[in-house]
């Protein structure tokens, strides 16, 4: 029989697994047949994320990759405190607490060209030509990573991000890809380290490789995360952000008019349409732990359902209604706990700039396609393509 969260799985109801994370709340820790547990609602997701009994070290790893320095979401502490800690003193708070506000008259700019590109074709696909290239060229400045490698990185982000995804192969195939690519992406970053050594920047790459306690291993996964997290998570919430604002004109006039609605919009988006529905990568537990009645036994593997937690009734008032006015909005569109997203705040900015200049700049935009075709993976859920046609394009 299939369960609740293997129909989930299935890339027929990625367009709108919602009714399915309210059947699988009805049991909010559901064993699986292969052993592992999902949680799926908001109380008992909140509980795991700050419980020190669950370990983000996956237990089986290959032992091809298990050679391979470990980015820190995939640590416990005190390694995972260590290394995010270096990370984060070059990215935000408090030893570089300007550095992202910094980058909005380039984010502003960029999406500025974008838009202004897109005038006089009629239609567009909203992935491609917008909700890609503005993440991808912020993360490769910010990064220190040459913009015209693109493609390159491009093909292995897709890969790598394909190895998170149980429906892909076993896990020692999907383990096999995921350490090839992340050894010739290793390759091709250390070449760039040793390029800010003897050229240093303001870029994190330079910032990295000027800390003497950062081992280069290290430095190399931290790096990477960085490129691949740095904008497929975000590309995949401006589309959405698109859509959503598209099946909801109210809210799309709202913010043509008030632009400095943007963040509140933002952030019911993370609650409404998370751009990431599972915690990946999946989490195990350190010591028998009780939840919701039900005993989840030490070397259990967790999937941490966050899109179910955000739609939970018993948190959150009519959670099926997208309403950006929504008070006490603590959703888990980040996560949580020592693990919540280091980059949420540049992906907040990035998406608020991009979704008020779309609302603001867009004359007659409508949808091609409803529902449209999606990304096959079931933990990072967008739109494949978003086909947008529209009357016209307000100058900058």
């Amino acid at each position: 029989m299939t369960t609740t969260y293997e129909r989930i799985l299935d890339h027929a109801s990625r367009a709108d697994p919602y009714p399915l994370y309210a059947e699988l709340r009805e049991t909010p820790v559901a064993r699986q047949p292969d052993g592992s547990y999902v949680v799926s609602t908001y109380r008992e997701i909140v509980s795991l994320l700050h419980d020190p009994r669950v370990s983000s070290v996956a237990e089986d790893q290959d032992a091809r990759l298990s050679d391979l320095p470990q980015p820190f979401i995939r640590l416990d502490p005190p390694d995972h405190d260590r290394l995010r800690r270096l990370a984060m003193r070059h990215f935000g708070p408090p030893e570089s607490p300007g550095r992202i506000d910094a980058l909005i008259p380039r984010m502003t700019g960029i999406v500025t060209g974008l838009i202004d590109g897109l005038a006089g074709r009629g239609k567009v696909d909203i992935v491609d030509d917008f909700a890609y290239p503005l993440p991808v060229t912020v993360i490769c400045e910010l990064l220190g990573v040459p913009r015209e490698d693109e493609p390159l990185f491009h093909q292995w982000s897709q890969t790598i991000i394909s190895t998170i995804d149980p429906g892909t192969g076993s896990m020692a195939e999907r383990t096999r890809r995921r350490a090839l690519t992340l050894t010739e992406l290793g390759h091709y970053l250390d070449g760039l380290a040793d390029e800010r050594l003897r050229r240093p920047a303001d870029d994190l790459l330079s910032g990295f490789v000027s800390e003497q306690e950062f081992p280069r291993g290290d430095l190399l996964a931290t790096s990477a995360l960085l490129l691949v997290a740095g904008h497929e998570t975000t590309v995949n919430l401006i589309a959405n952000g698109v859509l959503t604002l598209l099946r909801h004109p109210h809210a799309l006039g709202r913010l043509h008019r008030e632009p400095g609605w943007a963040p509140a919009v933002v952030e019911e988006l993370l609650r409404y349409e998370p751009p990431v529905q599972f915690l990946a990568p999946l989490r195990h537990a350190l010591a028998d732990i009780e939840l919701a009645g039900v005993t989840i036994p030490r070397g259990a593997v967790i999937t941490i359902a966050l899109a179910a937690g955000s739609r939970d009734p018993a948190r959150f008032h009519d959670p099926d209604r997208f309403d950006p006015d929504r008070v006490d909005n603590q959703h888990l569109g980040f996560g949580g706990g020592i693990h919540h997203c280091f980059g949420a705040p540049l992906a907040r900015l990035e998406t608020q700039l991009a979704l008020a200049e779309f609302a603001r700049r867009f004359i007659g935009p409508r949808l091609v396609a409803d529902p449209p075709p999606y990304r096959p993976h079931p933990f990072l859920r967008g739109p494949r393509h978003l086909l947008v046609e529209f009357d016209d394009i307000v100058p900058a």
